[in-house]
């Protein structure tokens, strides 16, 4: 137990599904220490997934886009937070970068995992083996421990607090009945097409599960909006394309009234799993063992082709085996034991 610590700075990820995770972190932080002040360094797109985790006090907008460096930018905002005095940093990002500004903060306590050549900037190293810490939840959660702590550590579950009653509300904006059930289909990775269930497939779920009665609608940003229309148009419209309709906190309250998910491996996902939304979860060039959903109501689609897990954006043979023969039957079976039809 780290029991000095009472006031933590944490420099938080790029990607939506890995800050969903980093709650996971703060839980543990807060499990050891439940007087401590958390706060977040984060891209401001991240800001509504911020705000919906009790245990973060405030986070700080990073402006610097994902692969900018901005020296300047960076040290006048860790000089900027001398004033807060941190007893300690937790650095998720493994880059150097991501030290900066702990290190022009002075922070007595910098935690992170080796890497790129960032010695000089943390003073509270760590060793990652993957054997020991295989998932990016169990290496987020770590970072919060005494490196003496028994690992892989306990995982506490990521829980977005979502609004029920504007989710209600926003259900009735977009045209869907509240007391019908509801699908929820999430098309996009922003990762690469590898990770991406094939449009047809989704189609073909659509219509199963429309001729059983459900509703259909399809979340995303707006570059998933083609994809979406794609859907729609091979399952006769019969779903709902409100990828970049929503904002990112209407979509957190959104998903949290589908009765079911289906998604890619994706930030989506882990909303949709933080929420308590049961999960059909596809994955293809990554895997499950690496970023599984989060929660006790999901099921798994993944093929077993002797060239995955690869861990590419785009799949070098040109098949997308490992998307195309994840049947959308086997998807409904799912769908039916997650929701006991």
């Amino acid at each position: 137990m780290i029991s000095s610590t009472q006031k933590i700075l944490v420099v938080g990820p790029a990607w939506v599904g890995d800050m969903v995770m980093a709650q996971s972190l703060f839980k543990t932080l807060k499990e050891q220490i439940p007087d401590s002040h958390i706060d977040v360094l984060a891209p401001d797109w991240s800001l509504p997934i911020l705000q919906r985790m009790p245990e973060v006090r405030q986070a700080f907008q990073v402006q610097v886009g994902h692969g900018q460096l901005r020296l300047s930018t960076r040290l006048d905002l860790g000089k900027g937070l001398r004033s807060e005095k941190y007893s300690q940093a937790i650095v998720l990002p493994r880059s150097w970068k991501s030290a900066l500004l702990p290190f022009w903060a002075k922070i007595p306590v910098r935690t992170g995992f080796r890497g790129e050549f960032r010695h000089f900037l943390l003073n509270d190293i760590r060793r990652l083996d993957p054997h020991v810490l295989g998932t990016t939840v169990e290496r987020f959660t770590a970072l919060g421990l005494s490196p003496e702590a028994a690992m892989p550590p306990k995982i506490h579950y990521p829980q977005l607090t979502a609004d029920p009653a504007r989710g209600l509300s926003l259900l009735k904006k977009y045209g869907l009945d509240s007391k019908q059930p509801l699908a929820g289909f999430m098309p996009g990775a922003a990762f690469g097409p590898a990770k991406q269930w094939p449009t047809s497939h989704f189609a073909q779920l659509a219509r199963y599960l429309h001729a059983e009665g459900w509703q259909i609608c399809i979340f995303g940003s707006p570059k998933d909006a083609p994809a979406a229309e794609h859907i729609r148009d091979l399952c006769a419209h019969k779903a709902v394309n409100l990828c970049g309709r929503t904002s990112l906190a209407e979509a957190i309250d959104l998903i949290a009234q589908v009765r079911i998910a289906v998604s890619n491996d994706s930030g989506l996902m882990h909303i949709a799993a933080a929420v308590g939304t049961r999960i059909v979860s596809i994955f293809g060039s990554s895997s499950p063992a690496y970023t599984p959903p989060l929660t006790a109501k999901a099921k798994i689609q993944a093929t077993e082709i002797e060239c995955r897990p690869c861990f590419e954006r785009r799949c070098r043979f040109g098949h997308y085996r490992c998307l195309t023969e994840i049947d959308p039957g086997r998807v409904l079976s799912d769908i039916h034991a997650l929701c006991g039809t």
